[in-house]
């Protein structure tokens, strides 16, 4: 979708996140699985940029660069920005996500071990070091002196592991931080002129409402704001006024990871949307667990995120169902509601579903609302009142040509 809609901006920014989920994008450059670059690479003229709140892996982020370059598509610092205050992710945060993930066994949180939860951690008690940094040498040079003495005592006294050296931060520094030089620059400054230009800007969050910090499943959640909210702040642009919020929902529930999960489906019937779907993590390859789109979720989505319109996807994959189900409210210690629950409480909910009709038929050639059978447009808006806010787009496939614009 933030694909799609880049030809209507000049600027994609990346405001929270880091590598740990990816955005599959299909175009006519070839399929990309991006974690780290904003969507908006694959458009000449577009400038992207990763903001402050994002947790900037040097390392992974040349790896990508160089996996997009390979395929043909050009990256400067003329179409990639960094800000200088977003915070480094350093190769401790990933050794201590794996470390952690090891001492809870089967409480963990089914991390993707790419250190965003000790990234932020440290980011929160200011222990980082910001990319801006890079520039001064010597002031790193001692930054990064006293973190490390700092956290090797958490690698050794509390998890036993081998300690960090200087040669394997310099040995970092230089094989990784170096590359990234020539994109740093300040955002804040950046989005300020191209606002005062009348530049379109576009804020692109990663992962859904349900992982955010503070309204999501805690405690199986990411460790950022995934809000829209977030985006003036996590941006570099704080006085950003933001126009419009295009939620991006599935036509039916996905989740890769631990936690609760309402409507899950299992068995065949998981196995089979699974496959239609082709629903493996774009990062780890992890299937994903499958279910019916869950009304009380998306709801709850739509309210936090303040969504003026929604982007439906992924109709397609249903064509093979006779009947569609749907989670249309939940049962929490025998009474139903339409509320999504507090955290604590969803373990305890169980789901109240319905069906509606299949269409049964390949539905990937309609490029308008007309042009699907009744039965699928009937799911549309049925799925549109429910969740009280307009669907604008329905994708019928991957590709951008595959999109109806209502």
């Amino acid at each position: 979708m933030v694909d799609l809609l880049t030809e209507d901006f000049d600027v994609v920014v990346r405001y929270q996140g880091g590598g740990n989920a990816g955005h599959t994008v299909i175009n006519e450059k070839g399929k990309f699985a991006l974690h780290l670059l904003p969507s908006g690479i694959f458009r000449d003229g577009v400038m992207n940029v990763l903001g402050n709140g994002v947790a900037l892996d040097p390392e992974n982020l040349m790896k990508e660069i160089e996996e997009v370059r390979a395929k043909g598509v050009a990256i400067t610092p003329d179409n990639l920005l960094i800000s200088d205050r977003a915070s480094l992710l350093m190769p401790w945060h990933r050794q201590l996500d794996g470390l952690e993930e090891e001492r809870l066994a089967d409480k963990k949180f089914g991390s993707t071990k790419q250190g965003i939860a000790p990234f932020y951690s440290d980011k929160y008690q200011k222990k980082t070091v910001l990319a801006g940094e890079l520039f001064y040498p010597d002031e790193l040079k001692d930054h990064l002196k006293d973190l490390m003495e700092w956290k090797n005592l958490t690698l050794t006294g509390v998890y036993g592991a081998d300690p960090v050296t200087e040669k394997d931060i310099d040995e970092w520094i230089r094989n990784c931080c170096e590359k990234i030089k020539p994109f740093v620059r300040s955002a804040f400054t950046f989005l300020k002129d191209a606002q005062g230009a009348g530049k379109k800007i576009l804020f692109e969050a990663q992962l859904g409402s349900l992982r955010d910090l503070d309204y999501g499943i805690h405690p199986y959640t990411t460790s950022s704001n995934t809000l829209a909210a977030y985006a003036p702040i996590g941006s570099g642009f704080p006085g950003a006024d933001i126009d419009d919020v295009i939620g991006v929902v599935k036509a039916y529930s996905t989740c890769v990871g631990e936690g609760p999960f309402v409507c899950e489906m299992f068995g065949e019937e998981a196995d089979a949307l699974r496959e239609a779907g082709a629903e493996y993590g774009a990062k780890t390859g992890r299937p994903r667990r499958v279910g019916p789109i869950d009304i009380v979720a998306t709801r709850y989505g739509v309210e936090v995120q303040k969504a003026t319109m929604i982007a439906l996807t992924k109709l397609d994959v249903m064509s093979y169902m006779k009947e569609i189900p749907i989670c249309e409210r939940y049962e929490v210690d025998g009474v139903q509601t339409d509320e999504f629950p507090f955290p604590v409480l969803l373990s305890k909910a169980r789901p109240v579903m319905k069906t509606m009709p299949g269409w049964n038929c390949d539905i990937s050639g309609a490029r308008k609302f007309e042009d699907l059978p009744v039965e699928a447009r009937n799911y549309v808006e049925y799925v549109e009142k429910q969740i009280g806010c307009p669907i604008k787009y329905v994708s019928v496939g991957p590709e951008r040509e595959s999109i109806i614009i209502r």
